[in-house]
């Protein structure tokens, strides 16, 4: 994607983040390109951001080299959440403000059905006066 972006007008400097879930091992494999790092909520509530494998947006470096990845297990039931920074960030704030709002309503809510746990992760933490980015939301039970 990185080599992609150079070659596409306004490509540059887009954000992603990758996953590979592999359901016999129980682990996921991920890296991000200046993308908000994806939440793991555990089956006990607690939350783990995805944040060992970051790398700056694509098309930012001078030249291509391979991106960094990070494995880390998961236990059933956990719920894997990937999201854009529509939903944690504000022009206001700082962005650990945006996660530590995220890893809260994941823990209040994440017993939910994954639908649910959407409506209620919308509900609490994009603004009521109206967002001003996009927003992205997956939410995947392991």
């Amino acid at each position: 994607l990185g080599l992609y972006a150079r070659h596409v007008d306004g490509a540059e400097s887009t954000t992603v983040v990758k996953t590979y879930i592999d359901w016999e091992t129980h682990t996921l494999t991920y890296s991000s390109a200046g993308h908000p790092p994806p939440a793991l909520l555990h089956p006990d509530g607690t939350v783990t951001f995805l944040d060992r494998a970051t790398d700056p947006p694509l098309g930012a470096r001078p030249e291509h080299v391979p991106r960094p990845e990070a494995t880390t297990p998961f236990a059933e039931g956990a719920t894997l959440v990937l999201y854009s920074d529509g939903l944690i960030e504000r022009r206001d704030e700082d962005i650990d403000t945006g996660l530590a709002r995220l890893a809260d309503s994941l823990a209040r809510h994440g017993r939910a059905r994954p639908e649910t746990l959407a409506d209620a992760l919308l509900a609490d933490l994009l603004p009521s006066s109206g967002n001003t980015d996009d927003t992205v939301l997956v939410i995947i039970r392991l």
